[in-house]
This record gives C-alpha cells, sequence and structure tokens, in this order.
C-alpha cells in the first residue's frame, strides 16, 4: 500500500509537470483541443492521482479539517470554476495571457485536487460516510462534465468567436475535438472515481455484515 501511494504521487506529479512544461501551454494558444487537453491532465488525471496518493497518510489534510473537504460542496466549487472559465471572455483571456492562463490552471488544479482529496481523504474510520458522499459528488461532476462536453462536441456553430481553428482544423472542427476529449476523459475519470467509491462501500457494508454473523 504505501509503494501504491508512492506511485499515485509520482504520477500525478509527472502528469503536472507534462502538461505544464511540455508543448501544450504554448499549443493552446492555437488550439482549442490542446487547451482541453491540458484542462482534463489537471482535473481529471493528475488532481485524482495525487488525492489517491495522500489520501490517508500524513499528507492528507482532510483529517485535520473534515468539515472543511466535503465531496458535494467541492462538486459544486469545481462546476463553477470550470463554467465559469469556459465563458468566452475568460477563456479567451487564458488563450491570449500568460497571467490568465496560470490563473486558470491554478484553478483547475485546486478546485480538481480539493473534490479528489474531499471524496477520497480522511482516516479509515470516516471513510465510508465520506464515500458515500465522495460518490455523490464525483457523480454530479461526471454529469456537469459530460453536459459541458456535448455543448462543445455538438454545437453546430463555433461558441468562441476569437477561434480561427489549427493546422487544417476548421474552428468548429476543433472546438468539437476539444468537447469529445472532455467527455471521453472527464466524464470517464469521474465516473470511475464514482464506481470505485462504489465498490469501496460495498465491501465495506459486506465486511461489517460477515462481522456480524
Amino acid at each position: 500500500m504505501f509503494l501504491m501511494h508512492h506511485a499515485f504521487l509520482l504520477l500525478g506529479l509527472v502528469t503536472l509537470a507534462a502538461v505544464w512544461l511540455g508543448p501544450l501551454p504554448e499549443l493552446a494558444t492555437r488550439a482549442f483541443f490542446a487547451h482541453m487537453l491540458m484542462h482534463m491532465g489537471v482535473v481529471a488525471v493528475a488532481a485524482p492521482l495525487l488525492a489517491l496518493g495522500v489520501a490517508g497518510g500524513a499528507l492528507d489534510p482532510v483529517p485535520r479539517a473534515p468539515r472543511l473537504f466535503a465531496p458535494i460542496q467541492a462538486s459544486v466549487l469545481e462546476l463553477v470554476v470550470v463554467w465559469a472559465w469556459h465563458a468566452p471572455a475568460l477563456h479567451h483571456a487564458a488563450r491570449n495571457d500568460t497571467a490568465a492562463l496560470v490563473a486558470e490552471q491554478g484553478m483547475f488544479f485546486v478546485a480538481g485536487l480539493f473534490l479528489w482529496l474531499s471524496a477520497f481523504g480522511g482516516h479509515e474510520g470516516s471513510v465510508r460516510n465520506r464515500s458515500a458522499a465522495g460518490v455523490v459528488g464525483l457523480l454530479l461532476t461526471a454529469m456537469h462534465m459530460t453536459l459541458l462536453g456535448a455543448l462543445l462536441a455538438l454545437s453546430p456553430r463555433p461558441l468562441y468567436g476569437h477561434v480561427e481553428g489549427y493546422s487544417g482544423l476548421s474552428a468548429i472542427d476543433d472546438q468539437h475535438l476539444g468537447g469529445a476529449i472532455m467527455l471521453l476523459v472527464g466524464g470517464l475519470s469521474y465516473l470511475l472515481g464514482g464506481l470505485w467509491l462504489t465498490v469501496r462501500l460495498l465491501r465495506g457494508a459486506t465486511l461489517k455484515l460477515e462481522q456480524q454473523a
């Protein structure tokens, strides 16, 4: 278990480095799909890996402030952050201004990590109740990620007038590709997280019944 936690933590840090220090930030100024890859890499890949890496360990902040880390409220916070930064004005700023991109990515990371820690963190004694709320929080997030991804992927016209398209892609094709990435990576990540917590809850309930028998 100790090695698994360290593996998750390392993979999360490597993912963040790849997203922020690789070619994506420069490419994202010209390609909507690259911007979406950055978004999903932070909230749906790096954040859950980092949360799993610290959950239950010395670095886990949840036991020190359990009321602060409430999964459903954290899900609402992420919804507000994600949808706000996909509004045309803020999205345009993040695509064209380094400070705005740093602010966007920082808020995505904090909101994503906050939610995943709220769902998976805490000591063993509090895990069952937190897992139940975590299932709801993650599934709510999967729903709004799917809704936003579908809006981007199925819109008949570009939602961002400043987007020109990239390397042979028209603006609408670029947007559709970005929406498909959100649907696939975002929806699947949060859905799998909710299912993982559901399995953990069922195992805990089965074990409790066996102990009582």
